[in-house]
């Protein structure tokens, strides 16, 4: 096919979208389950809706393919995990007695069972439930899901394309299961698994589909010559298939890199790839390889993790110079549209002006239907979107919102000694105890209590005018009260506030920030039933006064134990927001930083004895290719020590990090200089505590031994017991006790027994040293 017949064919689609509906009717639905107020059957006819409701926008916004299997009622890497049979041993039984039932299980977990792991999805901000593997794994297909869901698109007259995940990312995604040798490598179960995805390809295909999707973004990460021949047999198998679909193999998230001849040269009809600025490169490797000739491009110009518009006439100079490459290029976004909000239509209080500068998935969807349609027809079909497009993103450019003369002279008269502590650790950590004189294996939590109804209730109230500030201030001093009363009565050794007035640990210092947009509508799913609003990052940052210090001078006014003040990191402000995209993110990281550092220096000055600032974004922002690494690590803990570095060395600095592979961070954790570190340990079963040591990480660290993430509560025994797996990594003298992450999303009486177990086990393991 010649470069003009390739552009006459362009079509749009997108490889998935939000999930939630517009109002979270998923979640609400989901949790409804979870209390007994909803029904089975309710929910999945909520569900329904929500796919019949996200096809037929599609469609009618000008998608020419739908995506189809990419719904989920919570993770789409447990539903790959049910598609190939890999359910636990553990939760085999609850399965088998109620596959729904079972499904929330391996995800929450129950009282008698624990759940699966959770870790990032590559380095964004959500969460995916991590396969538990071994030699004795025994796959079995169950195309259930992804058939009756294309049928249902089908039926409604919908062309649809099922998305799964494929099979090499799913391996490399996974673990061993407990028990199982930790060198043991799920990918050596490929030959095993890959029966399993011919089943479930021919089923797909018996229903009607033509094409089917097979999601590889583990490919864009440094891999082994072992791993690219495991790539290559996967897809020489799979492609070799003949009762199949098409295959479109996608890619995204960044370069693909050396997988990229690998899959141009596998039996397989298509390739979709990045072609935003992260992954540029993939322009050179399809040069590289001789383009696909013969197969389908999608090209993925829009991008699907930012929300800001994207630049019409670059990506048709794009789409352009990809038209030489393949026998067919298609439009749509760089990954799933999951990792954006619905709409930005809603969004009532931002300015206009603002908001034109914004996207949201709907304006994505539009975006991309517009460029394939001046791929394919030509750019005087879509001349007046290019002018619009074109002025939307000279208004940004020139808006004083984004340049603030001061904010900039100070972060560049920033020196290095600004960033580093006075003394260091050894002298620090004296001067420490002797201050806040805490036992050996100190108690303490990560920092928010559950947001009860009550608040939300209250802040509800405030907005809608319904009770005044100083009734909102009332409500949440008595809230404040309660928490830090419990404590005590509790007997934890550093207490929190519990940060009833924070809506979310981003958006609260968001709102209050210079340079920072909130939304109303602006809606992502982090995990399961979570969902954020990430804030959107528009503009020049600094803190016109304090954010936290009368809340947590107040709690510390309720009690003689030490308050922590409890602050948002800078990677973390960066990573969990929309960021900015026309400058570098380590200038952005350095404005955030002082802005903090004010903060801190403001809690100090308040009699505030030990702070945390929390970065658990450090390894979800890390780059996906290790050549890309040490740039980020040097901004990243430069900009965490420039917060933290003018406090005196007897305020004790904490930090805490939560869900991701910290074996990769290890010197970067080390670099931030903290004094205590706080991280996720209870479903990885210590893990992180043995990393530590084999680096010889020399501060305290508390490596969780209460999972907050599942509604079940650890009793003291095995709390106790997780605590002595730590002391075989880590010295009593610099161990702490404490959960894996905040509280926030926990009930109350979950929280009160857990925590009170909690300070049993280190009562009991305090006793035996």
């Amino acid at each position: 096919m010649t470069a003009k017949s390739a552009a006459a064919a362009a079509r749009a689609t997108v490889y998935g979208y939000p999930r939630q509906g517009e109002n979270r009717e998923l979640k609400k639905a989901v949790e409804g389950y979870w209390k007994g107020r909803v029904t089975a059957d309710a929910l999945r006819e909520t569900a329904a809706d929500l796919r019949r409701s996200t096809w037929r926008k599609l469609a009618e916004a000008g998608v020419h393919e739908v995506p189809t299997g990419d719904f989920s009622y919570y993770d789409h890497m447990l539903d790959t995990s049910v598609m190939v049979g890999a359910v636990p041993p553990r939760h085999r039984s609850a399965v088998t007695a109620d596959a729904l039932d079972g499904y929330f299980a391996m995800a929450r977990g129950t009282q008698e069972v624990a759940p699966l792991e959770m870790t990032k999805w590559f380095d964004t901000n959500y969460h995916y439930l991590v396969p538990e593997l071994g030699p004795d794994t025994v796959f079995t297909a169950d195309s259930a899901k992804q058939v009756a869901e294309f049928k249902e698109a089908a039926a409604l007259g919908h062309t649809a394309r099922p998305v799964l995940v494929g099979p090499v990312t799913y391996l490399l995604l996974a673990k061993p299961a407990p028990g199982v040798a930790a060198d043991f490598e799920p990918l050596t179960l490929l030959d095993r698994l890959l029966p399993v995805y011919a089943e479930v390809l021919a089923d797909l295909r018996a229903a009607g589909a033509t094409w089917a999707q097979l999601d590889e973004p583990a490919l864009v990460q440094d891999r082994t010559p072992a791993e690219l021949n495991a790539v290559a047999r996967a897809y020489r198998d799979l492609g070799g298939l003949t009762d199949r679909p098409k295959l479109l193999v996608a890619s995204y998230f960044d370069r693909l890199g050396e997988a990229l001849p690998v899959l141009a040269k596998a039996p397989v009809e298509g390739l979709a790839l990045d072609f935003t600025d992260a992954a540029v490169a993939n322009l050179d490797g399809l040069a590289a390889v001789g383009g696909l000739p013969g197969k389908r491009l999608v090209a993925g110009v829009v991008n699907g993790r930012n929300i800001w518009i994207n630049d019409y006439e670059k990506s048709l100079a794009t789409l352009a110079t990809l038209l030489g490459f393949a026998d067919r290029v298609d439009v749509a976004a760089s990954c799933s549209l999951l990792h954006v909000p619905l709409d930005t239509a809603p969004e009532r209080d931002i300015d206009p002006r603002i908001l034109g500068w914004l996207a949201f998935a709907a304006q994505k969807t539009t975006e991309i239907v517009t460029l394939a349609k001046g791929l394919a027809e030509g750019t005087d079909t879509i001349a007046a979107e290019i002018a619009a497009n074109r002025a939307a993103l000279a208004s940004r450019a020139a808006s004083p919102i984004t340049r603030d003369p001061a904010v900039r002279a100070r972060s560049a008269a920033v020196t290095d000694a600004d960033g580093r502590r006075s003394q260091p650790y050894t002298e620090r950590a004296a001067a420490q105890r002797a201050r806040l004189g805490l036992p050996l294996l100190p108690t303490t939590t990560i920092g928010s209590f559950p947001q009860t109804d009550d608040l939300r209730a209250a802040r509800a109230d405030l907005r809608a005018g319904r009770i005044d500030t100083a009734g909102y201030e009332e409500r949440i001093r008595a809230e404040i009260g309660e928490v830090v009363s419990f404590q005590e009565r509790t007997g934890l050794d550093v207490l929190v506030h519990g940060e009833p007035e924070r809506n979310d640990m981003v958006q609260y210092f968001a709102e209050q920030l210079t340079g920072y947009l909130a939304t109303r509508h602006g809606w992502v799913q982090s995990y399961g039933t979570r969902y954020v609003r990430p804030p959107v990052l528009a503009g020049d940052i600094s803190r016109p006064e304090p954010m936290t210090v009368r809340w947590t001078s107040y709690a510390q006014s309720l009690t003689d134990r030490p308050v922590k003040g409890m602050l948002t990191g800078p990677v973390t402000m960066l990573a969990w927001s929309f960021v900015r995209d026309d400058q570098p993110l380590g200038d952005t990281a350095r404005q955030v930083a002082l802005a903090l550092r004010d903060e801190v220096t403001d809690l100090e000055a308040a009699g505030t004895r030990v702070i945390q600032v929390d970065e658990p974004a450090l390894r979800e922002t890390l780059p996906l290719r290790a050549a890309d690494r040490p740039a980020y690590l040097d901004w990243a803990t430069e900009a965490f020590r420039l917060t933290t570095g003018a406090v005196a060395p007897g305020t004790q600095i904490h930090t805490h990090m939560c869900y991701a592979e910290f074996g990769d961070i290890v010197q970067a954790i080390d670099d931030l200089d903290a004094d205590v570190i706080s991280l996720e340990a209870a479903r990885s079963h210590m893990q992180v505590a043995t990393e530590l040591a084999a680096h010889g990480y020399p501060r305290e660290a508390g490596p969780g031994v209460y999972d907050i993430h599942s509604p079940r509560v650890p009793d003291a025994a095995e709390a106790a017991s997780l605590l002595r797996e730590g002391l075989l990594a880590i010295p009593a003298e610099r161990l702490w006790v404490n959960p894996d992450c905040g509280l926030k999303t926990r009930g109350w009486p979950e929280t009160k027994a857990s925590l009170e177990n909690l300070v049993a086990a280190a009562r009991t393991v305090r006793a035996e040293l």
